[in-house]
């Protein structure tokens, strides 16, 4: 993996060093609580899975239920890509484009998945299939043009 210096601690500024160095500070601060955020996650996940299946009829799931379940289990999945595109940033001093764009699709698609067709306007329809295409493609481009210059 090839490292850019975007953010270099040794630097002949001594200010501006120490500053690179509280920034990585930060990303490395924001990187342990993405971990609490994602452990609370899990926990939010197993307490909306029991609380469901406790309420009468009990050990049964409705679409409503399902759909709920669902939207837990996707935002720590997103929490988990957010946390992997910390620890790569950390690594590397990038930022990894094809990372931050396929976390945003799966953030859409989350909530696209839990969609609620009777509350939603055309209008929202249209434009969430907007975000959607564009990220697609956007996803699409990035991995063919990085396949082609490597």
């Amino acid at each position: 993996m090839q490292v850019h210096e975007e953010l270099p601690t040794e630097h002949e500024d001594k200010l501006i060093a120490f500053l690179h160095k509280l920034i990585k500070l930060a990303v490395k601060v924001l990187a342990v609580l993405m971990v609490l955020v994602i452990f609370f996650g899990v926990i939010d996940v197993i307490y909306v899975l029991y609380k469901n299946l406790m309420t009468p009829p009990i050990l049964l799931l409705n679409i409503s239920d399902i759909f709920k379940i669902f939207a837990a289990f996707l935002v720590v999945l997103i929490a988990i890509e957010i946390y992997q595109n910390i620890v790569l940033y950390l690594r590397t001093d990038v930022i990894p484009i094809k990372l931050v764009i396929a976390t945003a699709l799966m953030a859409i698609a989350r909530k696209v998945i839990i969609i609620d067709f009777n509350t939603v306007t055309p209008d929202y329809i249209f434009a969430t299939s907007a975000v959607v295409l564009s990220l697609g493609i956007t996803y699409y481009l990035v991995g063919h043009f990085h396949t082609i210059l490597s």
